[in-house]
């Protein structure tokens, strides 16, 4: 069977999730380094965006369509299950997580972060806070769905957590979202625990960069 590749940088939010799911299916893949908006990238992606994938002849983007994509095409544990509630849970996760969480919580505070737009490069600390009280009514939101099961759907390991955990990563380095995380123990063991799983600790990117 031809190689999977994995195209993008490792600290994108989705690339790490794609490289997850393979490493918890144990698939064998080539990450290939990708920015985004380059050419090499919109010869992949019609907007330029990061990940994309290669698998022989196929060329998929979105990081949603790869992980199905390779859940159903290579053997090892299913991050998707076949039950349809559960599957349906899974799927519901992964949209919430991409439209709400992810535009709030990476777009608008973490960017303010790392990306401000500022004359010296330093943080925007009025975008950073403005995002706050949202992102404060979402991780509390985190905190609770976490705490029966450690997981978001059932009692098992699932895209819904792949698609999540970069996410509190990069949440749990910076002081706003720091602050809140460390008053919810019950998004701070799921954060801690899974960090630790194989298959997370392995694809583990390189740290952002601290201010």
């Amino acid at each position: 069977m031809a190689e999977l590749e994995i195209i993008g940088v490792a600290r994108s939010t989705y690339v790490w999730t794609c490289r997850m799911v393979c490493a918890e299916k144990g698939v064998l893949y080539l990450h290939t380094r990708g920015w985004p908006g380059t050419p090499e990238m919109r010869a992949l992606h019609p907007f330029g965006k990061i990940p994309a994938m290669r698998h022989g002849n196929l060329v998929l983007y979105e990081s949603k369509a790869i992980c199905t994509y390779v859940d159903r095409v290579f053997p090892g544990p299913r991050v998707i299950p076949e039950e349809p509630v559960a599957q349906a849970l899974v799927e519901q996760w992964v949209s919430v997580v991409n439209t709400v969480i992810d535009p709030l919580c990476i777009r608008r505070y973490l960017y303010a972060h790392v990306f401000p737009g500022t004359e010296d490069g330093s943080p925007d600390r009025a975008a950073a806070e403005a995002a706050v009280p949202g992102m404060r009514e979402q991780l509390g939101f985190l905190d609770r769905s976490v705490a029966p099961t450690g997981h978001l759907v059932g009692e098992g390991f699932t895209l819904a957590d792949a698609n999540l955990l970069p996410i509190l990563y990069y949440l749990a380095r910076l002081p706003e979202a720091g602050a809140i995380m460390a008053g919810l123990p019950a998004l701070m063991g799921y954060l801690t625990r899974h960090l630790a799983r194989p298959s997370v600790a392995a694809t583990e990117p390189p740290p952002p960069k601290q201010r």
